[in-house]
């Protein structure tokens, strides 16, 4: 299946020259789920309310300065690659040409459609995040954003105390609260000494509705729920608790699609530029060295995911690595901090290596504690 009856040539556009002000209008006015920054007619980068959250910038900065490149994708390229490609470059738009020329864009919603009926063979278990990142209200807008910056997630469950979720939190809440904020405060609406943005707490944004899917759910049910409520992921609960045990996001969905059929181990790589010495192939022989060690551990899936932070060290940026595999049995992550990509990288492998062995160690707890007690029920 190709994108060629999925994708639009309807799409939201804007100049390179637009401040970060007028796009986080553009997002408030007409809600898409992201932009296209076009000059000379090609498309030069997206922007999503993502990019808007993490940019440190005034509402002056011009949007080239907060852009994202992502590849344009020919209108006949088919949808695992697509999906691929949203997900390494974490957008929910990919720009579309038609003979080399920008065309129109394609979203992860109308993937997510056209993929509808195939999705009922997965179960919501197989591909939720089961490590789940959450805030209470209590905690500020500040503490929200950086656990969103740092995650590379698109929204927080609100929790209370016994982990029973009261509320979400999303990128798009958070710069929609920015613009608000932004005009009241142009309007004179708050006082100077009002305490500043990132000091008010989560409760000022959060969306007490919560809506919810089970682990035995199928993806497709899912899948339906947030294309009906228009939400872009969904709080995964036990059917006989109340409690967060996951979250399910379209992009995990997406995620999902992009799975390879080939024999060898499918890693996807998010800012892959960030290395210097370290090629995708040996990536994926680390990896398998891994989890070779155990040996019932069936690996359906990795991502990786660099981010550059603006310290430096002898002209090599502090990198932020995490490596998050998906397995059989559950999800195991090791994350790591380096200057470079390729020092983040071995750190985060070490960590994934400790946390592999360490389940290969409960494994093997488990199976003795079967073992005597099966030996006790026969005296």
């Amino acid at each position: 299946m190709d994108i060629s009856e999925i994708a639009t040539d309807e799409y939201v556009r804007a100049r390179p020259d637009e401040t970060v002000g007028e796009l986080r209008s553009i997002f408030e006015d007409a809600n898409p789920g992201g932009i296209l920054v076009v000059e000379n007619g090609e498309c030069i980068g997206v922007i999503t309310p993502q990019e808007l959250l993490r940019s440190q910038t005034d509402e002056g900065t011009a949007a080239r300065r907060v852009m994202k490149a992502v590849p344009v994708v020919d209108r006949n390229e088919g949808i695992r690659e697509v999906a691929r490609l949203l997900v390494e470059n974490e957008t929910r738009v990919a720009p579309v040409s038609v003979e080399g020329d920008l065309w129109g864009g394609v979203t992860q919603d109308a993937i997510l459609e056209a993929v509808l009926e195939n999705l009922d063979v997965l179960t919501v278990r197989e591909i939720a995040t089961q490590n789940v990142v959450t805030v209470t209200e209590d905690d500020t807008l500040s503490e929200a954003i950086s656990l969103l910056r740092e995650h590379g997630i698109s929204r927080l469950p609100v929790v209370e105390s016994d982990q029973r979720p009261v509320g979400i939190v999303t990128a798009d809440d958070l710069v929609e609260f920015v613009v608000r904020d932004t005009e009241r405060q142009s309007d004179g609406d708050r006082g100077g000494d009002s305490p500043t943005l990132r000091e008010l707490p989560v409760e000022n944004v959060v969306d007490p509705t919560v809506h919810t899917t089970t682990l035995e759910s199928t993806v497709s049910e899912a899948v339906s729920t947030m294309l009906e409520k228009d939400v872009d992921g969904l709080v995964v609960v036990p059917e006989y608790d109340e409690r967060v045990a996951g979250v399910l996001t379209k992009t995990d969905v997406i995620r999902a699609l992009s799975y390879t059929q080939e024999e060898t181990m499918d890693v996807q790589i998010t800012n892959i530029d960030l290395l210097r010495s370290t090629s995708r192939e040996e990536i994926a022989e680390s990896l398998e060295e891994i989890t070779d060690k155990h040996r019932k551990l069936d690996v359906h899936h990795v991502h990786i995911r660099f981010q550059e932070h603006e310290e430096e060290l002898r002209g090599r940026s502090l990198v932020r690595c995490q490596v998050r595999l998906w397995s059989d049995q559950e999800e195991l992550a090791g994350t790591g901090e380096g200057y470079g990509g390729d020092e983040a990288l071995s750190i985060a492998l070490d960590k994934l290596e400790r946390n592999v062995l360490e389940l290969k160690g409960e494994r093997s707890d488990e199976e003795y504690r079967g073992q005597l007690l099966r030996t006790l029920n026969e005296l």
